[in-house]
C-alpha cells in the first residue's frame, strides 16, 4: 500500500539528491511500487540500492533487506544514517541481547524503515515472529545470485528465503544482483517463488574498462609478465589468484620489486582479512593479491586494474571481479593471463563431488560454464560483445576497447543468423535452451539441462537441429 501520493522522481530528487533516475532504476522502481515481484540485474555502481530505498519511502510498513555479509549490512546502514533519509538498523550475531531487543522494539514502534538481516537470522523463531508482526511492505534479497547453486557465490542459507517470504505474509519480493546469467536468473526466480516478476537487465557495458587476454605457453613467462605488468600499471589494483599460496607468493615477489602489496584469502583470520581489506581501501597498500574470498561488498571507486593470474571458473565470476575496476568511470584495465593448461585445475574441481543424478548434472553444467570461460579466453571476436551477449544484452558493433578490436582480428558473421539472441529453441536430444551468442559461423546455446553447447550455424540450418519455441 502506498503512502501519500508523491512521485518517485520527487523523492529521488528531494530526499536523495538525484538529478534523474537511470532507465533500469525507474523500470524496477515502478514495478516495485505496483506491488510486483522484481528481479533487477545491474552492475555494481549502477544504483541498485536506490531501487528499494526510494520505493520504501512511498510504501506503508518497513522494508526488510537480506544481505549476506555483516560488513555489507553495516555499510548500508551507515550510508542511510549519513544521508538522514530514514532510520535503519541491522540485526545480526554481533549485537548483544539488549541491542537486539532495542532494534526490534524500534521495528515494532514503526521507528525503523529499513532492517538488514543475514539469511540465517530467519532460523531464529523469535526473529521470524518479530519481523512477521511488523508486516513488512517489501522483502529485498540483495546479492541474489547467492541463492543459485549454479551461481559463483552460492550461500546455502539463501535457499529458504522463498519460504521466509511466505511466512512474512508474502510482501512483494525485490531481488538484486550485479551479475546473473540466464541460467542463474531462472533459478533465482524459481527459488524465491516469484510471481510473474518484472525482470530488468541493464547496464552491463562498462566502456571505460579495457578488456584483454594475454596468452602464454610457459608458466614462468606468465608469472614474469604479471609481475612486470603490475609494477608498471597505474594503481591501485587487484590481482586474482586461485590458491592461497599463490596469493602469498605473488604478494611477496611484488614487495621485492617495490610494490606495496598485501594478500587476502579465506585461510586468514577474520581480523587479518578485515585489516588487509581496510588497509587497501585506505591506500596503505597499492595492490591486493587475493582469492575469490575478496570482493563482495568492496566499493573502492579508483581501482585502476583487475588482473586475473588464474582463469576464473565462469564468465559470471570473471565479470563480477573485473567489475570492481573503474567505478569512478575513469579508464581501467581488466587483463586475463592465460595458459590453456590452467583449465586443468578448474576442470578437476568441476569434476569433483558426488555421483548421484543431481551432482552429475552440476558437474555437467560446471564443465559447460568453464567451456564458456575458455571460449572467452580464446575468442578472436570482440570481448565486450562476448560478455554482453552472455548476460543477454545485444552488442553489435566493435568496441575498440579490447585487444581483439584493437588488433583487427574480429570476424563478422559470414552466415545468415537463424535465430535472434535470447530466442528460446528446442533440440531433440538436449531439450530446450536459449540462444546466447554468435561467433563467426558458430552459435552458442544454453540448454536448460545440458548447459552450454556450441553448434555450427550451417549444420543447425541445413539439419534443422533447432526449432523455435513459441
Amino acid at each position: 500500500m502506498k503512502k501519500e501520493k508523491v512521485d518517485m522522481h520527487e523523492v529521488a530528487r528531494e530526499r536523495f539528491g538525484y538529478d534523474s533516475l537511470l532507465p533500469g532504476q525507474e523500470q524496477a522502481m515502478r514495478a516495485v511500487l505496483e506491488g510486483r515481484d522484481t528481479l533487477a540485474i545491474m552492475p555494481t555502481g549502477s544504483g541498485k540500492s536506490a531501487i528499494y530505498q526510494i520505493p520504501a519511502l512511498l510504501l506503508d510498513g518497513p522494508t526488510v533487506v537480506v544481505s549476506p555479509l555483516i560488513a555489507l549490512q553495516r555499510d548500508q546502514v551507515e550510508a542511510l544514517d549519513d544521508t538522514g533519509v530514514a532510520d535503519a538498523a541491522q540485526a545480526n550475531s554481533t549485537l548483544s541481547a539488549t541491542e537486539r531487543s532495542e532494534t526490534f522494539d524500534r521495528l515494532d514502534s514503526g521507528d525503523l524503515e529499513f532492517l538488514f538481516l543475514a539469511p540465517e537470522q530467519f532460523s531464529n523463531e523469535e526473529t521470524m515472529a518479530r519481523v512477521r508482526e511488523a508486516q513488512p511492505s517489501l522483502f529485498v534479497v540483495d546479492e541474489a545470485h547467492c541463492i543459485s547453486a549454479w551461481g559463483h557465490d552460492f550461500r546455502p542459507d539463501y535457499l529458504n528465503l522463498g519460504t521466509v517470504a511466505d511466512e512474512l505474509g508474502r510482501p512483494p519480493i525485490l531481488a538484486l544482483t550485479a551479475t546473473a546469467s540466464p541460467l542463474v536468473r531462472d533459478e533465482i526466480m524459481a527459488r524465491l517463488s516469484m510471481k510473474d516478476p518484472e525482470v530488468v537487465v541493464r547496464g552491463f557495458d562498462r566502456p571505460n574498462i579495457r578488456l584483454e587476454v594475454r596468452r602464454f605457453a610457459d608458466e614462468n613467462a606468465k608469472r614474469s609478465a604479471l609481475l612486470e605488468c603490475v609494477s608498471e600499471a597505474k594503481k591501485p589494483g587487484i590481482v586474482y589468484v586461485s590458491t592461497r599460496r599463490a596469493g602469498e607468493d605473488l604478494a611477496g615477489e611484488l614487495w621485492k620489486q617495490g610494490v606495496g602489496a598485501v594478500y587476502y584469502h579465506g585461510g586468514m583470520t577474520r581480523s587479518e582479512r578485515e585489516e588487509a581489506q581496510e588497509a587497501f581501501m585506505e591506500n596503505a597498500f597499492e595492490v591486493v593479491v587475493a582469492t575469490t574470498a575478496f570482493g563482495m561488498g568492496i566499493d573502492k571507486p579508483d581501482v585502476r586494474f583487475v588482473f586475473h593470474y588464474d582463469i576464473p571458473d565462469s564468465v559470471d565470476s570473471l565479470y563480477q571481479e573485473i567489475g570492481r575496476a573503474g567505478r569512478d568511470d575513469e579508464p581501467a584495465e581488466a587483463v586475463l593471463f592465460y595458459r590453456s593448461e590452467d583449465l586443468g585445475i578448474r576442470r578437476f574441481f568441476a569434476a569433483s563431488g558426488g555421483s548421484d543424478e543431481e551432482a552429475e548434472q552440476r558437474k555437467m553444467l560446471d564443465q559447460s560454464r568453464l567451456d564458456m570461460m575458455r571460449a572467452y579466453a580464446e575468442t578472436q571476436d570482440c570481448r565486450r560483445q562476448f560478455l554482453l551477449n552472455y548476460f543477454g544484452e545485444a552488442f553489435d558493433d566493435p568496441c575498440d576497447r579490447c585487444d581483439n578490436c584493437e588488433a583487427g582480428t574480429t570476424v563478422p558473421a559470414s552466415v545468415t543468423l537463424p535465430f535472434e539472441l535470447n530466442a528460446r529453441v528446442h533440440h531433440d536430444s538436449w531439450g530446450d535452451g536459449m540462444v546466447m551468442r554468435y561467433e563467426g559461423d558458430k552459435v552458442v546455446v544454453l540448454f536448460d539441462e545440458q548447459g552450454y553447447k556450441t553448434l555450427s550455424v550451417e549444420m543447425v540450418t541445413e539439419g534443422n537441429l533447432l526449432t523455435l519455441l513459441c
